[in-house]
This record gives structure tokens, sequence and C-alpha cells, in this order.
């Protein structure tokens, strides 16, 4: 199924308020003011952010580092900026900034799994928006292609990390020695 950018005047630049006041039982994220319907995802998809956070989330209970979270989830970056990533982590330290059941701020790592209908917005456009709002640490996950990305922030900008591809491993720079093998992940 395709993503839908949901109609708007083309003048008329969308708020979190606005987000707040959608009736519908849809998921949605707004980025730069503009909201886009999410469709459920498939099967490959879910297998694979099952098995990304059942790692991180064990990881991260034994070293009491913070919390792993699935979608769906709020991360407010911006009064325009909404959006729900596939499984986020938040450190101890930025557990202050969840408000209202939602994340003020950035998750210290993001992890988008990239269906067909999500490529150029998790590759690109989120890609952009995770790094100007400083989130430490963005995984791209490609099913298909059975690969893996670890890019972490220096300096303001992505660097790549880790990738894997098959049957390598890539490791995290926030969860300091998580390392995930691409094939115990995906089949």
């Amino acid at each position: 199924m395709k993503e839908a950018v949901v109609d708007r005047p083309k003048d008329k630049v969308l708020t979190y308020e606005d987000y707040l006041r959608l009736e519908d039982e849809k998921r949605y994220e707004l980025i730069n003011g503009r909201l886009y319907e999410m469709p459920a995802p498939g099967f490959e998809h879910q297998d694979v952010l099952g098995e990304i956070y059942t790692l991180m989330r064990s990881y991260t209970k034994k070293a009491g580092s913070g919390k792993v979270l699935p979608a769906p989830f709020d991360v407010v970056l911006s009064d325009t900026v909404v959006v729900q990533p596939d499984i986020l982590f938040i450190s101890n330290e930025n557990l202050k900034n969840i408000k209202n059941g939602r994340l003020f701020g950035s998750p210290d790592l993001a992890v988008e799994i990239v269906s067909p209908s999500s490529y150029y917005r998790d590759r690109y456009e989120k890609f952009r928006l995770y790094e100007k709002h400083g989130v430490k640490e963005y995984w791209i996950v490609l099913p298909g292609e059975k690969v893996i990305e670890v890019w972490c922030l220096k300096d303001g900008k992505y660097v790549l990390h880790s990738v894997a591809a098959d049957k390598g491993e890539v490791e995290s720079c926030v969860l300091k020695g998580l390392k995930v093998k691409v094939e115990e992940v995906i089949r």
C-alpha cells in the first residue's frame, strides 16, 4: 500500500495542534507541515521490527540505560514535525522529555525499517530531519536488500558508523557494545 499525503490547501502549513485535532484512528506523521498517512506495515516489516526491538530492549534493560519503544509513539521534534520512528531509544537522561505520553525533543536513537512506499521519506527526508534535530544515531534497515546502516552524529552531521549486508554485523555508537547480526533479524 502506498503512503498518502493528506490533502490540504497548498499555502496551509499544519502544526502540532492541528495534528492533535485529528479525529480518526489512522496513523500519521507530520513532516514540515505536511501530513502523511501511514498504512499498516506488512509482515516482513513487523517481523524485522520485532527482532531488532527485542534485542535492543533486552540490551538496554540489562544496562539500565533507558527505554526502547516500538511505533506507534509520537516524537515531537518541532511545531511542524511529529514522527513515529519504527523503534526508538530514549536514554535515562532524556526520559524527562516525555510529557502527555509523547516525546518532546529527539530520541537518542531512531530506527526506520524501510518499505518500498517509504524509501524516499526514510532515506532522505527523515535522515535530514533526524540529523537537524540532533538524533545521535539513526538506523536505516532495508529488509529487501538485507542491509542495515548505522549513522552516528558527529559535529552535527551523520557519518556512516557501521553497515552490514546479508551475514554481516552492525554496532551501535549510542548503545555501546550492542551488536546486531543482519541474518538474525532479517530472514
